[in-house]
């Protein structure tokens, strides 16, 4: 089921985390997460020595997220050889053994096209932590600023919902009282433009969804 905001605090992850400096602001600020990408073609993607200096750096209790989009496995292990991550999250096509392989906590991200299948999805990745929805745009794997209908959501979900796709610090607070998400995850709603974070649409989002 989706939890009720009323009884629970949402989680918040920050996507996309190049600079250590915005790692450490975001966690000051109250962030539980993150995501360093893993994806060579996205303007969000870090080298795992970078991501290694930002992951050590984290204080307790804020995780890093490590983000895949249908990479080779051998190319996950070398990953997770050079980075301390605590969660991976799957944003391409993998499969269910696929994402259990690696021995770690995983998310599978789902983007919301039209034929969609919730229920079926949280019955097909029944381990996964979360169910992380995205809005769906052909020939983008996430990271596009386009919400999707959040009336789409069902409430009998087995597994948690992380909500992401067109989050900013302007809805981030209606998002949390229509959906009730375990988390919220941000990455274009926090830039001054792709690929480069803004500190102070990082505070401001933070500080939106904890109000």
């Amino acid at each position: 089921m989706v939890p009720d905001p009323k009884i629970q605090r949402t989680r918040i992850k920050i996507c996309g985390i190049r600079e250590k400096a915005h790692a450490l602001l975001a966690a000051t600020e109250g962030a539980d997460a993150i995501g360093l990408v893993f994806h060579a073609p996205s303007p969000r993607a870090i080298e795992p020595a970078r991501a290694a200096e930002i992951a050590d750096a984290l204080p307790p209790f804020v995780m890093a997220v490590g983000l895949f989009v249908d990479a080779p496995e051998a190319r996950v292990r070398e990953v997770l050889a050079a980075v301390p991550l605590d969660l991976l999250q799957f944003h391409g096509d993998e499969s269910p053994s696929y994402c259990e392989q690696f021995g770690k906590p995983y998310v599978r991200a789902v983007r919301m096209e039209e034929r969609v299948n919730l229920v079926e999805c949280a019955r097909m990745f029944s381990r996964a932590k979360a169910l992380l929805l995205d809005a769906h745009v052909p020939g983008e794997k996430g990271g596009t600023g386009r919400a999707f209908d959040w009336s789409r959501i069902p409430r009998n979900l087995s597994r948690p919902v992380i909500l992401s796709g067109g989050l900013d610090a302007a809805n981030v607070g209606r998002a949390i009282r229509e959906v009730g998400p375990w988390a919220v995850d941000v990455s274009s709603g926090v830039e001054s433009e792709r690929g480069v974070k803004d500190p102070a649409k990082i505070t401001a989002f933070i500080r939106s969804a904890r109000a």
